[in-house]
């Protein structure tokens, strides 16, 4: 075979296996959405959401502010705008963003508009931000039915697309990691899902979801 037909070839077989992995990884993401929820400290709402089947990630972040790729230090400062937010990558084949939707406001306190739980401040304030009118549509349509469930104003918001900025790597998976932090405000020496677990018991948001929701709350414990 001469030199020319053997590039030829080559480049036949390279390009087939490009459009391979391009048509995988079309009909991989066409099997993943994402919902961007704002509910309080974001180690809770991605503890909470990466238990729920059909969720694939669920990535501590902040959102909703001014400044590009803020830091946690700048946003808990209140200088950036932005809430602790978490994005909720999901198969809408098992389950569903009204599904996701329902949960989200049973498990925060929507009445709250000054932050959540023991956490106060605008960066821990709910939120959801929707991706397009569809979206738009069913978190309207969630925060409608939550406030029919209570009887109360719910507060949460439906804001719009926004740029999401995730976390770094310390704050990701907090709930169950075993590094072990030197000091915390928990204690010294214990490991991040233990000061998690002692966290949240202290800052009562399990105790407050379940006074609002009673069984519906759909994690508390």
């Amino acid at each position: 075979m001469s030199i020319g037909k053997n590039i030829r070839l080559v480049a036949l077989v390279t390009a087939i296996g490009l459009g391979l992995v391009a048509q995988a990884t079309k009909v991989k993401a066409a099997g993943t959405e994402t919902l961007l929820v704002a509910g309080g400290c974001f180690w809770c709402v991605e503890s909470d959401f990466e238990g729920v089947k059909g969720v694939k990630e669920a990535v501590s972040g902040f959102a909703g502010g001014t400044v590009k790729n803020p830091t946690y230090k700048q946003v808990v400062a209140g200088r950036t705008g932005h809430y602790e937010a978490v994005q909720i990558q999901f198969d809408p084949a098992v389950v569903s963003v009204d599904q996701l939707l329902a949960m989200f406001f049973r498990s925060i306190d929507p009445t709250d508009a000054g932050g959540q739980f023991c956490d106060r401040g605008d960066s821990y304030r709910s939120a959801i931000f929707a991706d397009g009118p569809a979206q738009k549509a069913a978190a309207e349509k969630a925060k409608s039915d939550a406030q029919a469930a209570l009887g109360k104003t719910v507060v949460t918001p439906v804001l719009g697309k926004t740029a999401f900025y995730p976390a770094d790597e310390y704050h990701q998976d907090y709930y169950k990691s075993d590094e072990r932090l030197a000091f915390s405000s928990v204690g010294l020496a214990v490991k991040k899902s233990v000061a998690y677990k002692r966290y949240r018991k202290g800052c009562g948001r399990d105790q407050r979801v379940k006074q609002l929701w009673g069984s519906a709350a759909p994690f508390a414990g």
